[in-house]
């Protein structure tokens, strides 16, 4: 398939793919760069705008990384997905260009969640709008993109980062930290705590992998009280949601006519979240990751502490490749 145009058929449809493609995935991140195989196209509707944004992702050379480029604004300067080019976190985040506050792009944490659980380094991702399509609130049809497009192998080692000091920071009773890790793989651990019945404490944790990322997280969608709906709309956010493409909780109940996908879906999908905003390292980070009652907010600046230092983590990328040549 070379590209996909139009809207994404629903999860139930995408997940008919992931079974074949998950055995295809079983190995661990590999230690080269990855880039697509070839361009893929897909059109869905914005969370926060409510239009339809036409997304392509493309291949990019070894080293690229990964940067989003809007296609709809002329001369617009390409945004490198980092943590420092974040510029908001309110809702979700937001890389933008601090000195043209209108070319940003939002949204970005379940790609960025699919291109680290399928191993991509390197893709130039372009939209037409302000904002990634939410699809269906996940990263399922993220990584059903990805599949289609393929995977290719590059001429560059993976860059790794190891964290070699505990780094934490606090707000409230909210926390996150990073803290030195000896395994092959991240491992993420969170726990949330809300008012509301329906989706109480709950707490999640997992040594990344491709599979584990596949079974576990990517098909968990995003959440909203419903509450907090009316006074969204009014702010001009969330225009485009729907009971498509979110939980919609009601203290003790979910409004979802087909419920949940599984018993914890809340807490996996906040663990997926995190997945995608410490990806914008700009590489992957191997560490042990904690959170309680964390967001976006806290991610970003997990990583603004962790590289203010030069003494907490460590480079890995020479090293591997020095052993992998011995």
């Amino acid at each position: 398939m070379d590209n996909l145009t139009g809207d994404l058929a629903p999860y139930s449809k995408s997940a008919e793919i992931l079974p074949t493609t998950m055995r295809q995935m079983r190995k661990k991140h590999s230690p080269v760069q990855h880039t697509l195989h070839h361009a893929i196209h897909a059109v869905g509707i914005g969370l926060h705008t409510g239009r339809p944004i036409t997304m392509t992702m493309e291949p990019a050379p070894a080293g690229h990384g990964i940067v989003f480029q809007r296609t709809d604004i002329p001369a617009a300067a390409p945004l490198p997905a980092r943590y420092d080019h974040v510029v908001e976190t309110r809702l979700s985040t937001v890389l933008g260009e601090k000195d043209r506050p209108e070319n940003r792009v939002a949204t970005i944490e379940h790609l960025m969640a699919a291109l680290c659980g399928c191993g991509i380094d390197n893709a130039r991702i372009l939209v037409d709008g302000p904002e990634t399509p939410v699809f269906d609130g996940s990263a399922a049809d993220f990584v059903f993109l990805l599949d289609c497009a393929g995977r290719k192998a590059q001429d560059l080692p993976r860059r790794t980062i190891q964290v070699t000091k505990p780094v934490r920071v606090t707000h409230k009773d909210s926390w996150v930290e990073l803290l030195p890790h000896d395994g092959a793989t991240p491992h993420l651990s969170m726990s949330i705590d809300f008012p509301a019945s329906a989706i109480g404490a709950q707490s999640y944790d997992l040594d990344l992998t491709p599979t584990s990322f596949r079974n576990e997280l990517a098909a968990n969608r995003t959440f909203t009280m419903r509450q907090e709906i009316e006074a969204l709309h009014q702010a001009g956010l969330a225009l485009g949601g729907s009971l498509d493409n979110a939980i919609v909780v009601d203290n003790d109940s979910v409004l979802n006519p087909t419920g949940l996908r599984c018993p914890d879906e809340f807490i996996r999908h906040k663990v997926m979240d995190a997945v995608g905003d410490l990806y914008l390292a700009g590489c992957v980070l191997n560490a042990r990751f904690h959170g309680h009652r964390s967001g976006h907010t806290l991610n970003n600046k997990l990583l603004h502490t962790l590289f203010a230092q030069n003494t907490g983590w460590q480079d890995m990328t020479n090293l591997q490749s020095t052993s992998a040549a011995a």
